[in-house]
């Protein structure tokens, strides 16, 4: 399997934890999004264990890619961030499985083989809450520019990067907090990010 999470200390850990288990090999370490997809290629394994937050590329961008351009290794995110909405966006990128970090040891070993045995494995209190969450009444372009403004570009910014006009992003802006009920863009920020939309 390959193993991709950027916390030194916590992949350190999951590593010592897998190296127990004799039927789950650790053929690759990688600690960027960017570094999976050339890193599966490279190992070809059944499964990656991907961590959803990692510079470069996020773990469910990731976890697509390889899905698209490699769908004999399954792949298991990994995560601290449990809100329902990042559960939805993992199975639109046909993740095998979706565990958070705070699970106990024994889980994640057990995840891993159920996953190469062809399985799906999500947490079922996070299944729950995901059946019952709001959709995301954002569009994949509101999404965008959303995701761009959480990193601090200004409406030129996001109009340059996404070949749109000021005005256009600007209405783009005006149109997201509407549809969260946010009081203003920071606000629509705080409730996309607890929801799991970015």
């Amino acid at each position: 399997m390959v193993l991709a999470e950027d916390m030194h200390m916590v992949r350190g850990a999951l590593v010592a934890l897998l190296d127990i288990e004799s039927d789950i090999e650790i053929v690759a370490e990688v600690d960027s999004g960017s570094d999976i997809l050339p890193t599966v290629f490279a190992h070809r394994p059944d499964v990656a264990v991907i961590d959803i937050d990692l510079p470069g590329m996020d773990g469910l961008t990731a976890a697509a890619e390889v899905h698209g351009k490699l769908p004999s290794c399954r792949t298991l995110i990994l995560t601290s961030l449990g809100q329902p909405g990042n559960l939805r966006r993992a199975l639109e990128a046909h993740v095998s499985g979706f565990l958070l970090k705070d699970a106990p040891p024994s889980k994640l070993s057990d995840a891993i083989r159920r996953i190469h045995a062809g399985e799906r494995v999500i947490d079922p209190e996070l299944a729950l809450d995901a059946w019952s969450a709001r959709e995301n009444p954002l569009t994949a372009r509101e999404t965008e520019v959303l995701r761009l403004a959480a990193e601090g570009a200004e409406a030129a910014d996001i109009a340059g990067r996404l070949f749109l006009s000021v005005g256009t992003v600007r209405n783009y802006l005006t149109a997201i907090v509407i549809k969260l009920g946010a009081r203003n863009r920071v606000d629509a920020l705080r409730i996309a990010r607890e929801q799991g939309w970015l």
